[in-house]
């Protein structure tokens, strides 16, 4: 089957169109923070779910819930707490004296986006049960199955300084995050603007929409057509088994470095995420700049550093730049 290269683009260039306007549109209620505005609809456009952690007060809540108003979706915030149950989040049943029937109350993750706040402070069972959630994209509520609403997006947060009382997400369930983003302080122009605009009581910031759920559902049709040469396939696969496998791909200095290297599903994130991406950019195609630009988000909590790496002070950042510069681009 032939491929039209020219048709995918033009028309990938036409369906982004309202990406501009959106992320401008959420740029007048969040100051700087581009880069997590920018992943935040890479991973909505490509159907996943993002991990991101940061210390509090850098607007993680204000941007989704900017980005949930700007798509005219349904948004729910869930603090995540010790003594939180799975019924808490997904729902459950509740009896009825009068007639002696059972009647179903679903839970708040009945929502286009979710913000999943400081997932890592609740324990195993309810981490599951959002995971499933995420994965599956329903839930059961005694004998009966609910498919979750599209778009359907997690934004999970965890705190990396307090640890005490917190329940670390195992790196199985860490897999299920399309992107990790790491999120630091603002600059010092950004956080003068931050107080010209809301350092004042009632300060309330709101957008109007500027798409609908339907819009978003369409865009990813576009992006699952947007073109991959087969050679950047092979590189996607050469990256990911340099992981694995550092030795064999002529980078012998990270074999002590690497605990455990990213699995299959890397792969078809760094594929779909690269495809989004190239879709923001208003292109039908992806460039391998397109590959690297998402590379860290990908595999940031897929790599897991090993002891030998701590003690040469070697983040997983660290370990996927050495990969990024040494595997040969196609």
């Amino acid at each position: 089957m032939t491929i039209d290269r020219n048709a995918i683009n033009a028309k990938a260039e036409k369906e982004s169109k309202f990406v501009k306007d959106l992320v401008g549109r959420m740029k007048t209620v969040i100051v700087g923070q581009e880069y997590l505005l920018e992943r935040l609809v890479v991973g909505l456009l490509a159907n996943g779910h993002i991990l991101v952690e940061s210390v509090p007060g850098l607007a993680k809540t204000l941007s989704i819930k900017t980005l949930a108003d700007s798509i005219k979706a349904h948004f729910q915030r869930i603090q995540f707490t010790p003594d939180l149950l799975p019924a808490d989040l997904i729902g459950t049943l509740v009896y009825n004296p009068k007639d002696g029937n059972f009647t179903t109350k679903k839970g708040p993750i009945f929502a286009n986006i979710i913000l999943a706040d400081e997932i890592n402070r609740a324990p195993a069972k309810v981490q599951s049960a959002l995971l499933e959630a995420m994965q599956e994209r329903q839930v059961t509520i005694g004998e009966s199955t609910f498919k979750l609403p599209e778009p359907f997006l997690v934004m999970a947060t965890q705190n990396p300084i307090e640890q005490e009382g917190t329940y670390p997400l195992p790196e199985a369930q860490l897999d299920r995050f399309i992107f990790k983003l790491t999120i630091t302080y603002p600059k010092k122009n950004e956080e003068i603007e931050i107080l010209n605009r809301m350092a004042h009581t009632g300060a309330k910031l709101q957008v109007d929409p500027i798409v609908g759920p339907d819009d978003i559902i369409r865009a990813r049709a576009v992006v699952d057509e947007v073109y991959i040469d087969e050679k950047l396939k092979q590189y996607i696969v050469n990256i990911v088994f340099a992981t694995r496998y550092p030795a064999e791909h002529n980078i012998p200095e990270l074999k002590n470095l690497i605990e455990l290297g990213a699995s299959p599903r890397a792969s078809i994130n760094l594929i779909i995420a690269s495809k989004a991406y190239a879709f923001i950019q208003g292109r039908g195609y992806v460039t391998p700049d397109d590959i690297k630009a998402v590379g860290y988000d990908v595999l940031r909590h897929r790599v897991i550093p090993s002891y030998e790496a701590e003690a040469e002070e070697k983040t997983s950042e660290d370990i996927i730049k050495t990969i990024l510069d040494k595997v040969p681009i196609p």
